[in-house]
């Protein structure tokens, strides 16, 4: 079997940030450099100059997406360097013929990527005889989101045509394994390479992975399984930009710091610190749950308090979100209790039992359902809704790589503006 290609996706907007991390790529064991779509929307065609100039001995990839003028926009990537061009394979087939033939011209080859592609297996087989080079089993970013994995794409390919085949979104290293499995021979990592506070180390990762499929044993969890680590691995903050700064809830402050919680929620919705329903909920409580109050946004009076955290502790309860008040404030602290309340008070109120558990609340501004997923941890609290937890949990992960290699090269000397180029991108 020939050795797998490598591909890293500068799919980022900035140019001197893309050249940067295609070195560091390069270091740990990246063979082709793509210069991916938004980089080209972003630079133009001078991104494509830049990595062919700096990487003169390394195949360029030019993910122009192309979907009509096919002639024109093979011809504009290949004089400015791409040696390997990509179209969209839903592209009509005189746009396909057309980008083969001017590929032919100017000694290029040819990718087409199945993204949103029907039919993969029988088009495929078209776009090979149309003479496409190199076929991509490609799942985009918003497809991964809900799950879609571009491995079992490309397993229902395999076999099928005699092209190479290349398989493209949401690869790590266990995943980019399993690929060169299923048949791969270039397989194409973005946002896990170069969003990567370390690039170097993560491409020889991904190297070593596609050069010995078996040192990385595929990973089985349930859904909720993969939600829980997911959340586990993000902040709050991380969620609410996922959602485009939706979920947030408002007034909440952290009783113990240095804690978390993530967890479907356990809903109550109570009355005047009427702890009865609260305390009754904890028996109903799975571990891993998060118990969500509604104190009928009283303050001045607790429906919560020590004896009900041990009980919610015991019972393996994540955390507790009350909007409202909390009390025993220094023995909840002592047990390191991921507590979240808008106030602190001495007094409870009595046992009467008024309430509901399990019913859709209204909890510090925000929509509560049974199920939703909370994560809360010291910047405040952000309910999911739950048919989107898994979407969320994927995007907020996404956000965290970001973050971690803006942190990377701002501690290399860079400013925040410098690497947002912020000045460029200014409304005017």
């Amino acid at each position: 079997m020939t050795r797998p290609k490598l591909q890293v996706a500068l799919d980022i907007l900035e140019l001197h940030r893309a050249a940067q991390i295609a070195r560091e790529a390069v270091a740990g064991g990246a063979d082709w450099i793509e210069v991916g779509t938004p980089l080209i929307k972003s630079e133009g065609m001078a991104a494509v100059r830049e990595l062919r100039e700096a990487f003169p001995d390394h195949e360029i990839v030019a993910d122009m997406k192309i979907a009509d003028t096919g002639t024109m926009e093979v011809e504009m990537a290949a004089r400015a360097g791409a040696s390997i061009v990509c179209v969209l394979a839903d592209a009509d087939d005189t746009v396909i013929a057309e980008s083969v033939r001017a590929a032919r011209l100017y000694g290029v080859r040819i990718m087409a990527d199945l993204i949103n592609v029907a039919d993969p297996v029988r088009r495929a087989q078209e776009l090979e005889g149309l003479g496409v080079d190199i076929v991509n089993a490609h799942v985009g970013i918003d497809q991964q989101m809900i799950g879609k994995s571009s491995v079992d794409l490309l397993r229902s390919i395999a076999g099928e045509v005699s092209i190479p085949l290349a398989v493209a979104g949401g690869l790590d290293a266990s995943t980019a394994a399993q690929a060169v499995a299923a048949g791969a021979d270039i397989v194409i990592v973005g946002g896990w390479i170069v969003k990567a506070r370390d690039v170097e180390g993560s491409a020889q990762k991904i190297r070593a992975a596609l050069d010995d499929p078996s040192l990385v044993p595929p990973e089985k969890k349930s859904l909720d399984e993969e939600i829980r680590a997911l959340l586990t691995a993000v902040s709050a903050p991380n969620v609410t930009d996922a959602m485009h700064r939706k979920g947030a809830m408002n007034g909440l402050f952290p009783l113990t710091m240095g804690v978390k919680a993530v967890g479907p929620a356990v809903t109550v919705q109570t009355f005047g610190g009427d702890w009865a329903k609260p305390v009754e909920a904890i028996d109903l409580c799975r571990p891993g749950d998060i118990l969500v109050i509604n104190n009928d946004g009283r303050t001045e009076i607790a429906p919560w308090g020590e004896l009900a955290t041990h009980s919610a502790k015991n019972q393996g309860i994540s955390g507790v979100v009350i909007d409202g008040a909390v009390r025993d404030v220094d023995d909840i602290r002592a047990m390191k209790y991921p507590l979240f309340a808008r106030a602190c008070v001495p007094n409870a109120g009595e046992a009467k039992g008024f309430g509901e558990i399990n019913a859709e609340i209204t909890c510090c501004g925000q929509q509560v359902r049974p199920g939703d997923w909370i994560i809360a941890d010291e910047s405040g609290a952000v309910v999911i809704p739950k048919e989107r937890a898994y979407e969320v949990a994927r995007r907020a992960l996404e956000v965290k790589k970001m973050e971690d290699r803006v942190r990377e090269e701002i501690e290399r000397g860079s400013t925040l503006a410098q690497v947002q180029e912020l000045y460029k991108w200014e409304k005017r």
